[in-house]
C-alpha cells in the first residue's frame, strides 16, 4: 500500500489525484485477507405454496431461479410480468410461474402443522422437524432462540462433485469452476445466523470431508464468525473398507468441534470396566494417613449409595469396612480385608459426581464399592465398528426403518459420540440441525434421553429436495417441483419423517417391528468364575529361563486374541508375575505359593490365572487358593435396548410458510403466527389449536407455559386470571403502543414478555438487512 500511496501523489491533477485516493482507500477498507471468494449472485428460494398475486417476485418453475420477473398484474390463468433485469414486459402462464424469496428481502415466516407423533402423552416435551430452506428457517430460528441454543451438529453437503447439493436452485458438480467458492459463501450466511442461536456457552460440531476441511477450518476462523471458541478436527473412521482413489483408501472424515474458548464444556466420556474396579485405593500411596481427606464413609442401602459422611478425627478408627446401621442402610469404609485403613480414589468434595459409575456388590462376607467405568476426556481419533456408516447402524438402520436406500447417511453412533459430550451435563439442552438430512441427529437424542430420562429438546430443519436422477425421472413423466407427486418423494416427506415417525414407535414403515438393539451406555454386572489355566506341558518349571518364561508369555492371548501379559515384565529371578495394570497372572514357581497369594491380595480385577506346574493335583489346589482369596469375578456388560421398544417421544412435523407484513401488521395471521409463539415459550405441551372461526380476546395456556393478550382493552380480567395461574413463563402483548406494552408489562410478575405484532415485524426486517 505504502507503493500505491506514493504513486498517487505523483499524480499532478489535484482533483483525479484526491478521487483515486478516495477509491483506492475504499478498497483497502473491504480489502479481505485470508480465505477470499465470491459472494455469487444472491441465493434465490423457490415458494411453491405461495400464492402469486401482484407485486409478487416470480421466476419459471423450469427456468433459471435468478431470471426473476415483478408481477404487474393478474389476468385469469396468466400474469402480466416484467424482467427484473431487461425491463421486458410480457404475459406468462401461472401454471410455469413460482413466487420466489431474495436473499437480503424480508420474509416473515409462519409454520404450517403437517403431521405429528405423540408416543409420550404423559410428558411436555416436543421435538420439531421443520421442512425449509435452511437459510429461511435460520431466521425463523433467530426469533425464536436468540443466543438460547446448546448445541448445534450439522452435516453439510461435503462438495464431492456429485450433484448432490444446489445453490440457487441448480445442481453443484465437479465441472463448476466455482463449486467451492459456492460452497462457502452458501456456509457463511448460515453459520452467521448460527452463531447467532448459538449459546455462549454451547457447542457446535460440523461434519465434514476433506473436500471442504481447509476451507471450512479458514471460514470458522474470518469475520468474526466464532471468536470466542476454540476449533478442534476430530478424525472419523466412517468407512473401515475405504473409499478406493489413485493412492489410497479414504478411510475417515471428520467433525470440527467449536467450543468455547478457556472452558470445560465437554463432559468426560464413560469407558466401561470390563471388571469393575474398586474405588477404595490399593498399591502405593494408598492408606489413609497418605491423604486424610479421602478417608470418609459412604452409606449404601439394597445396593446404592444414599449418602456420604463427613471425615473423622484423626484418632477415630471404624471398627470394621462394614456397619450396619438402623433401616438396612450399611456403614461403608475404605478398609481392606486385613483390616488396614486405606482411602477411597476420590475426595468427600469430588465423590458425588461420581455416583452414577459406584456400585455396592457382595466382596468377602460382606459389601464393597467398585467403578463400573472410567471417565476421560473425548479423544481426536475415533474409531469403533458401531460409526461404520455403511454398516448396522448407518444405511443399514435407515434401509430396516424406511425400507428406501438413503446415500450415506451417518452412523447413528457417529452422531451420538458427537454430541453427547455436549449433552450429557444438561439434561435440558436444546439441540438444532439444520442440514438434518435423514433426522439421525433427532434418532440420537431420543436415544441419549431414553437412556438417562432426560428432556433434551431437538429440532431438525431439511429441504424436501428430490435426488438429481429422481429429478429427471419426474420431469420425464410431466411433474414439476410443487407437483404433489414430487413432494412426496423428497427427502424430508419420504427419508426425515417416516424415519423419525418409526424409529420412535419402534416398527419399520409396513408395521412389522424394527429388529435389533441399540447399544446403551448403561451396564449391568454379572458374577462369573476366575478363568485358571493349567500349563502342565512344561517339563521341569523350575528349570525355565528368562527367555523361555518370555516365549512363554508369547503364547498367551486373550478372547480377542492380544497378548495379556508383555515380556517386559519377565526379569532374570521373575518367580511369578503380577500387575495392577494387567487381567492376567503367571506363576512360574509353586514353592513361592504363599508369596504369590500375598501379592494376588485385593487384585480384583484378574480374571485369568496361568499356572506352570506338572501335577494336576497341585494345579486343583493351587487354584482352590486363589479361588478362596478372590471370589468370583464381577464382569460388566452393556444393556442392550431392543429397537422394537420405540421412544417415549413427541415429535410435530412442520412445513416453513410466508405471511403477508401487512396482515401481520393489522392482526389478521394469529392463526398462524400461534405455532410460533408455542414454541417460542418453549414448545411445552401439546400444541395449542383454535378452531377456524375463532377469535379469542385473550389465551391463557398453563400446559403450555405461555399466555397471550390480544385485546388489551381486556387487560384487567387478563392479569387476574393470570394471578390465578402459577405456571405461566410467558406473556405475549398484541398492541401498537410501546408505552402500553411497557405499562401492562410492569403490571405483571413476568420475566419474559413480547409485544406483537412489532417484535415479530422488526425481528425479520432488521435481520434482512443485516444478513444483505
Amino acid at each position: 500500500m505504502a507503493a500505491i500511496n506514493d504513486l498517487l501523489r505523483q499524480i499532478p491533477d489535484s482533483s483525479l489525484r484526491n478521487r483515486l485516493s478516495q477509491e483506492v482507500a475504499r478498497i483497502s477498507k473491504n480489502k479481505k485477507f485470508g480465505l477470499l471468494f465470491e459472494e455469487h449472485i444472491p441465493e434465490c428460494t423457490p415458494l411453491y405454496d405461495v400464492a402469486i398475486k401482484s407485486g409478487s417476485t416470480v421466476a419459471h418453475k423450469a427456468g433459471n431461479i435468478n431470471d426473476l420477473y415483478l408481477v404487474l398484474k393478474l389476468n385469469g390463468e396468466t400474469a402480466l410480468c416484467r424482467n427484473k433485469s431487461t425491463g421486458d414486459v410480457e404475459h406468462l402462464l401461472l401454471t410455469e410461474l413460482v413466487s420466489v424469496a431474495q436473499f437480503g428481502e424480508p420474509i416473515f415466516p409462519m409454520l404450517q402443522p403437517v403431521d405429528l407423533i405423540e408416543n409420550a402423552s404423559d410428558s411436555n416435551l416436543w421435538h420439531s422437524i421443520i421442512e425449509a430452506d435452511n437459510y429461511h428457517a435460520l431466521q425463523l430460528l433467530e426469533y425464536l432462540y436468540p443466543k438460547q441454543v446448546d448445541c448445534i451438529y450439522i452435516d453439510p453437503p461435503y462438495n464431492t462433485g456429485a450433484r448432490d447439493w444446489k445453490y440457487n436452485n441448480n445442481y453443484v458438480d465437479s465441472n463448476d469452476n466455482w463449486r467451492h467458492s459456492k460452497w462457502l459463501s452458501m456456509m457463511q450466511k448460515r453459520l452467521k445466523i448460527a452463531g447467532r442461536i448459538l449459546k455462549p456457552s454451547g457447542v457446535m460440531a460440523i461434519a465434514i470431508d476433506h473436500n471442504e476441511l481447509a476451507h471450512l477450518y479458514c471460514l470458522l476462523e474470518t469475520n468474526g464468525l466464532f471468536d470466542n471458541h476454540e476449533m478442534t478436527i476430530i478424525t472419523v473412521v466412517h468407512n473401515p473398507r475405504g473409499n478406493i482413489t489413485n493412492n489410497f483408501a479414504r478411510t475417515n472424515e471428520y467433525v470440527v468441534y467449536l467450543t468455547p474458548k478457556s472452558a470445560k464444556t465437554l463432559a468426560r466420556t464413560p469407558s466401561e470396566n470390563e471388571t469393575p474396579r474398586k474405588l477404595r485405593r490399593w498399591g502405593h500411596f494408598s492408606l489413609r494417613t497418605d491423604r486424610r481427606s479421602m478417608f470418609y464413609p459412604i452409606y449404601v442401602k439394597t445396593g446404592h449409595i444414599v449418602d456420604i459422611g463427613e471425615q473423622p478425627p484423626d484418632d477415630f478408627h471404624p471398627s470394621g469396612r462394614n456397619i450396619q446401621l438402623d433401616n438396612e442402610v450399611i456403614e461403608v469404609w475404605p478398609i481392606d480385608q486385613d483390616g488396614v485403613e486405606r482411602r477411597w480414589n476420590y475426595s468427600y468434595n469430588e465423590i458425588s459426581s461420581h455416583f452414577e459409575r459406584i456400585v455396592a456388590l457382595p466382596k468377602d462376607n460382606g459389601i464393597d464399592l467398585f467403578l463400573t467405568s472410567e471417565l476421560s476426556p473425548p479423544k481426536t481419533v475415533w474409531s469403533a465398528p458401531e460409526l461404520d456408516a455403511g454398516g448396522v447402524y448407518g444405511s443399514e438402520l435407515v434401509e430396516k426403518i424406511i425400507k428406501t436406500k438413503f446415500p450415506f447417511p451417518k452412523s447413528l453412533y457417529t452422531v451420538l459420540k458427537t454430541i453427547e459430550p455436549a449433552l450429557s451435563k444438561n439434561p435440558n439442552a436444546l439441540v438444532v440441525d439444520f442440514f438434518a438430512g435423514s433426522g439421525t441427529t433427532l434418532h440420537a437424542v431420543n436415544l441419549i434421553n431414553a437412556e438417562d430420562q432426560g428432556k433434551r429438546r431437538c429440532i431438525l430443519v431439511t429441504n424436501n429436495e428430490v435426488s438429481d436422477s429422481e429429478a429427471k425421472t419426474l420431469r420425464k413423466d410431466g411433474h414439476q417441483p410443487g407437483d404433489r407427486k414430487w413432494e412426496e418423494l423428497g427427502i424430508c416427506r419420504s427419508v426425515t419423517w417416516p424415519r423419525t415417525k418409526y424409529s420412535i414407535l419402534g416398527k419399520c414403515v409396513e408395521g412389522s417391528p424394527i429388529g435389533g438393539d441399540y447399544i446403551s451406555t448403561q451396564t449391568t454386572i454379572q458374577e462369573v468364575n476366575r478363568s485358571f489355566y493349567h500349563l502342565g506341558f512344561v517339563g521341569d518349571p523350575s528349570k525355565l529361563k528368562a527367555k523361555d518364561k518370555k516365549q512363554l508369555l508369547s503364547l498367551l492371548r486373550n478372547k480377542d486374541g492380544k497378548t495379556q501379559l508383555p515380556q517386559t515384565l519377565v526379569k532374570a529371578n521373575t518367580k511369578y508375575i503380577v500387575s495392577n495394570k494387567h487381567t492376567a497372572s503367571i506363576i512360574f514357581d509353586t514353592s513361592v505359593i504363599d508369596e504369590w497369594l500375598e501379592a494376588l491380595n485385593d487384585q480384583d480385577h484378574i480374571t485369568d490365572f496361568y499356572i506352570v506346574v506338572k501335577e494336576t493335583k497341585l494345579f486343583k489346589e493351587i487354584k482352590e487358593k486363589v479361588s478362596d482369596l478372590l471370589g468370583p469375578v464381577n464382569v460388566t456388560s452393556q444393556i442392550r435396548r431392543p429397537m422394537s421398544e420405540g421412544f417415549p417421544s413427541n415429535v410435530e412435523y412442520f412445513k416453513l410458510g410466508f405471511l403477508d407484513r401487512n396482515n401481520v401488521t393489522l392482526g389478521q395471521q394469529f392463526h398462524e403466527i400461534l405455532p410460533l409463539l408455542w414454541l417460542k415459550s418453549g414448545a411445552k405441551g401439546k400444541r395449542p389449536e383454535l378452531s377456524i372461526n375463532d377469535e379469542p380476546e385473550m389465551l391463557i395456556l398453563p400446559q403450555n407455559g405461555f399466555a397471550v393478550l390480544v385485546d388489551e382493552t381486556m387487560y384487567s380480567e387478563f392479569t387476574a386470571k393470570l394471578a390465578e395461574e402459577g405456571n405461566i413463563q410467558v406473556v405475549y402483548f398484541v398492541t401498537n403502543s410501546e408505552d402500553a406494552f411497557r405499562e401492562m408489562t410492569a403490571g405483571i410478575k413476568v420475566k419474559n414478555t413480547y409485544q406483537l405484532y412489532r417484535d415479530y415485524i422488526d425481528n425479520f426486517v432488521l435481520g434482512s438487512r443485516r444478513d444483505s
